[in-house]
């Protein structure tokens, strides 16, 4: 493997070209969440624009935090160290290329369609169907090039990383079709609460089966490698994925418990949801022994430091998401902003976290150079970290003030008042995440185009 003094034995064009689009629209993410916290504090906040209105601001921002930061970051690692630990070369680079290239051309259509109103209004499913065939041509192109890398392999062994990734691709294809309806392009969706049970097995495991097995392929990659250490147990790592998989399935709909789904599901969702702290901390345990007592290696790294955060927002999302699953819990928290702190928790404090550090990992390696700034790197670590603390945090008590009055029989526009000091607190957070991804966009694009690779800053 390259150093990063040393030049790279190959060309990654298509580990180049995801890297781009993840900070392109990392950027953009954060910036459409900007506008969404701004209406947040003042309603009439650019009120008279229509494309720019709530309602389509929101689903916007988060499609692009899902398919344009996200997954893209975790496809440039995958891209890279799949033919790295296959010893062999990617099926096809041309292919790679041109899926990113599909990719960029699919999102902003996704932003034309939820601005021009072309909604289909369930969560996490809102695209149009059109763009819902871009997102599964683009998913089977992946998994082809994928597919036929580990055909093609050298290396007899498969490492968990490329489980987690290839187990990710080809499950989030069958859930996107499933979960979207996307055999029904008029409505985009069934008819009461089958709809609602298929949408939330769909909503829940977009992050379950997606973000979170190829955030997991990516600590199990570089954190080994920056440690110079081996994998505490590679029986652990398989015991983790197989639970995972297993496990995480059928934990949606959780979502639901104060709806009138079949009880044997919540049963199945509450039960599932709790059993989650097995694959966690199977996984946690040996990504932590594997670097136990190198802490000192893991934060010379950039891209380690990135990813060894990621593993502490994974600890702490999971842990949150098995208590809210219990309904003496949702009592309290459901249908306020503490869900809304959870998911930012998972999407932007695991999965986030962990691609930017696969990003900031992969970039010396496919460019034979160190990044352009080291210290910019740091500054967007320190950035996006406190942003998404406090923003988890500030979230938090809302939604606890919040269940706690509506409990009590407080009507809405009483508690709205008492919680608008931590909307102000919120979008001054959030602006410390978008700051942060500019400044990463900046770093990332010097360090692939305008780098001399002598830089000590």
């Amino acid at each position: 493997m390259a150093t990063t003094a040393e030049q790279p034995t190959a060309t990654y064009p298509t580990a180049i070209a995801f890297c781009i689009t993840s900070a392109i629209w990392f950027a953009g993410a954060t910036s459409f969440g900007m506008i969404g916290a701004g209406y947040l504090i003042a309603p009439d906040f650019l009120a008279n624009i229509g494309w720019l209105h709530f309602g389509k601001v929101r689903p916007i921002h988060v499609n692009l935090v899902l398919f344009g930061f996200v997954t893209p970051g975790f496809l440039a690692a995958a891209f890279y160290f799949i033919p790295k630990l296959l010893r062999t070369t990617l099926f096809s680079e041309k292919l790679g290329v041109f899926t990113a290239v599909l990719w960029n051309v699919t999102l902003p259509a996704a932003i034309y369609g939820l601005g021009a109103g072309y909604s289909q209004g369930r969560e996490y499913a809102e695209l149009p169907w059109a763009v819902d065939i871009l997102i599964v041509v683009l998913f089977v192109l992946v998994i082809f090039n994928i597919l036929m890398t580990i055909r093609r392999r050298k290396e007899p062994i498969i490492y968990v990383s490329i489980w987690y990734v290839t187990a990710a691709v080809v499950l989030t294809a069958s859930t996107y079709v499933i979960g979207n309806v996307i055999w029904k392009p008029d409505t985009g969706a069934l008819l009461g609460i089958p709809d609602a049970i298929l949408l939330w097995f769909y909503g829940h495991n977009i992050f379950g089966l997606l973000l979170t097995p190829m955030g997991l392929a990516v600590a199990y990659y570089v954190l080994p490698i920056a440690t110079r250490s081996p994998l505490y147990s590679h029986t652990l790592s398989l015991i983790g994925f197989w639970s995972l998989i297993i496990v995480y399935t059928h934990i949606g709909t959780h979502h639901l418990l104060q709806v009138p789904v079949p009880t044997y599901l919540k049963v199945i969702a509450i039960v599932d949801s709790v059993a989650m702290v097995i694959p966690v901390m199977v996984v946690l345990i040996n990504l932590w022994f594997t670097v136990k007592g190198k802490l000192g290696l893991i934060h010379s790294d950039i891209g380690a430091k990135f990813v060894f955060a990621g593993t502490i927002y994974y600890f702490f999302v999971n842990i949150q998401g098995s208590m809210m699953a219990l309904p003496v819990v949702q009592r309290v928290t459901h249908f306020n902003n503490w869900v809304v702190g959870h998911a930012h928790i998972g999407v932007m404090g695991f999965a986030g976290v962990t691609a930017l550090g696969g990003l900031y990992f992969l970039l010396p390696r496919i460019t034979g150079k160190p990044i352009y700034s080291r210290f910019l790197a740091d500054l967007q670590y320190w950035l996006v970290l406190i942003g998404i603390t406090g923003f988890a945090i500030v979230l938090t008590i809302v939604g606890l003030i919040q269940g706690q009055a509506w409990i009590n029989g407080e009507t809405i526009y009483r508690v709205l008042p008492e919680i608008q000091p931590y909307y102000v607190a919120r979008a001054s957070l959030g602006l410390t995440i978008m700051a942060g991804a500019y400044v990463g966009l900046y770093n990332i694009f010097r360090s692939i185009f305008f780098n001399s690779g002598a830089t000590t800053k």
